[in-house]
Parts: structure tokens; sequence; C-alpha cells
């Protein structure tokens, strides 16, 4: 399928090609995982060089001004590789939101370090027990203007090596509203765990921990709403990449192998199974640039978005188990690449949360749509 990007995002895209391709080999990969923080400085470093770390910042504060799109672009290369570095968090969880909703004192304190590649960012949207990001647990108080945050927040990614977290948290109107904290700071018991795709990520009890409200008023449900959506888009855009890569590993890996004296892809139960994971992947690429492009053009994108989200789940659980079948015994040798795209796949499955509950809740939010 034919997707028409401008100059700009197409340079945006084939740089992030050259960046990705030139620092995650396979070999690389491997070694990332290795490693005690699972986070690939030197790539960092390359992407911050290149100016893809700084695209979606404002150009007042050393950035290109560009914004959701490209940075989907950028996911998706990622995706292709399977690379370990903390793009989604710093970029869409922290950088996005601080751009769109911050002060001009934390917009200056940030960002320009997001540009550079010396700061990462990330957001605690997950709930303990629960798959509603925009219900936080935690609760926020204040005495002579500080703020206090108590609760707890599991499964943060990038948590282990961020210098700020955006935290959800309901102030003592009920309204909700976004703080920055310190991981590291007093009042943040921080536990680093292993996930699904080997990368690390920290569960977060807060007790009392100081935050600084994001932006200048404690309602900022908007704020929440608009970083959930653009989170959704940015996992649904790596899930793109992680299936196509992984579809190109089987497509060649089955024209390579023979049985009976001919290539695996040319028998039909291969063929059939391949043209499935395509066509997932197909609906999973047109749903996310339509619920991208709607949020870039300032469109309600509520139902496009949930869309993107359920086929990013659920067609790309189906492509990532398609290709590993399609590996043979080949698909369980963890020193072969296609199990590694599996894993990924299976994470950001999990993250994005059941396909059941997310097309449950689809079917009410159109339902709520539908003229009387």
């Amino acid at each position: 399928m034919d997707f028409s990007f401008s100059e700009e995002q197409d340079a945006v895209r084939d740089l992030a090609a050259q960046v990705f391709g030139g620092h995650a080999p396979v070999e690389r990969v491997r070694e990332v995982e290795r490693s005690d923080d699972r986070f690939d400085r030197e790539l960092w470093r390359a992407l911050a060089d290149a100016g893809l770390l700084a695209i979606a910042v404002p150009e007042e504060h050393g950035g290109s001004g560009l914004g959701l799109i490209e940075l989907a672009l950028v996911l998706e290369q990622q995706g292709r590789h399977v690379a370990p570095v903390p793009v989604l968090p710093t970029l869409v969880l922290g950088a996005l939101p601080l751009a769109e909703f911050g002060t001009p004192a934390q917009r200056e304190a940030w960002l320009p370090g997001v540009a550079a590649g010396d700061l990462v960012l990330t957001a605690a949207l997950a709930e303990a027990g629960a798959n509603d990001p925009l219900r936080p647990s935690v609760t926020a108080t204040t005495d002579g203007g500080d703020w206090r945050l108590d609760g707890y927040k599991p499964s943060v990614p990038a948590a282990h090596v961020a210098d700020r977290v955006l935290v959800p948290a309901v102030v003592p109107d009920g309204a909700t509203a976004l703080f920055l904290v310190d991981p590291a700071g007093g009042g943040v018991d921080r536990v680093v765990a292993e996930t699904t795709d080997r990368s690390l990520v920290a569960h977060l009890t807060l007790t009392g921990a100081p935050g600084e409200l994001l932006g200048d008023e404690p309602d900022a449900s908007r704020a929440l709403s608009w970083t959930v959506e653009r989170a959704f888009i940015g996992l649904a855009a790596l899930q793109v990449g992680v299936a196509e890569a992984a579809l190109r590993l089987a497509a060649d890996y089955t024209s390579q192998r023979h049985q009976f004296g001919k290539p695996l892809s040319t028998f039909q139960g291969v063929a059939l199974k391949a043209a499935d994971a395509y066509i997932d992947i197909e609906a999973m690429r047109v749903t996310l640039w339509q619920a991208a492009w709607r949020l870039t053009a300032g469109l309600d994108a509520t139902r496009e978005v949930m869309v993107a989200k359920w086929w990013a789940s659920e067609g790309g659980q189906r492509a990532v188990h398609i290709t590993q079948h399609l590996h043979g015994g080949m698909g369980a040798d963890v020193d072969y690449p296609v199990h590694r795209y599996f894993l990924w796949g299976k994470q950001l499955e999990d993250t994005l949360g059941g396909a059941s509950a997310q097309l449950a809740r689809l079917g009410t939010t159109l339902k709520e749509y539908a003229p009387a």
C-alpha cells in the first residue's frame, strides 16, 4: 500500500533507517541486552548527533519543530531493528507533553537536554490491576504550594535511567494533573524489573514524593488524555516496524530453506500464512497513519486511535506468531534473530492492552457516536 509523505518526512524516515541500520546490528543488540541498564548509549548519541532526538522539540529549544508523524516514522525504524533505546518514553511520553503543556520555565529546563541527547524522560501511565491510564490511582496533596504524591505506578518504561517521570495523579478537588517527579529523589522507592522483551522497567512506590505540577493549572485532564493517545500511536508505530521486519526475516528464511527439492516459500501453507501476516501488517499501517494524521491535524481521533490500538495489539501478535512459526525449530532458537521480534511483539501487545477488552471499549465508543 502506498502512503504519501512529505519530502521532509521521507528524509526523517530515511535518516532513521540509516542510523538504526548502522548502529543496531544483531550483535550489538545482543551485547546491550547483556548490559546492566539495557540502554544502547552509543546509538542514543548517534540519534542525537543526527538530530533525530530533536525532531519534535520546538525550534526555540534547539529542535526541528516537527511532530507526531515524524516521531512515528522514527519509531517504526526502531521497531525494525528492535533497538534498545528509550525513544518512545523520552520523546512521546516526555517531550511532547512538556512542549504542549509545560510552562516556559519547564520547557527551557528540559527540552534542550532532550534535543541534545543528554536527558531521558518517561511517563508512568500503567495502572496496577487495571488497563485504564485515564484513571490514575496516585493522589496528590499540597501544603504551602508544594505538591506531594502518594501511590504505586508499575512498569514505568526507562524509569531506571530517567531524569524525570511524568506521573498522573488525582488532586484534592478530583481533577487529574500531571507532575514531574525525580525517580531517584526522596519519597520514591524504585524497583527495577525485566520485561518480556528483555528491556528494563521500574516499579515506583511514591510516599510523599515531591512533584512539580506540569503547566500552570492543577486540572490537566486534557493533558493526560492527549498524552495517552500519542503513547498508543507510538506503540503502534513500533509494532508496525517489528512485525514488518519479522515478516521480511520469514520471507528470506523460507525462500532459502528447501524441502523436497523446493523452497519452503513455494508451499501453499507457507504462502498463505505469510499472506495473512502481510494483510495484518497493512491493516496496522493504514490505521496507524489515519489516527496519527487526525491527531496532527487537530481533529477528534478517539475512534481512530482505538482502532489503531486494536490492530497493533491483535494484528501485531498474530504477525509475530506466524513469522516465528514459519521458521520452524529456528524460531525457538534464542541465537537466531526472529525470536527477538516475537518477544517485542508480545511485549507491545501486553503494553497496548488485551485486544478483546479494547474491542469492547471500541464498541461502546462507537455506540456513543452513533446517531440516535
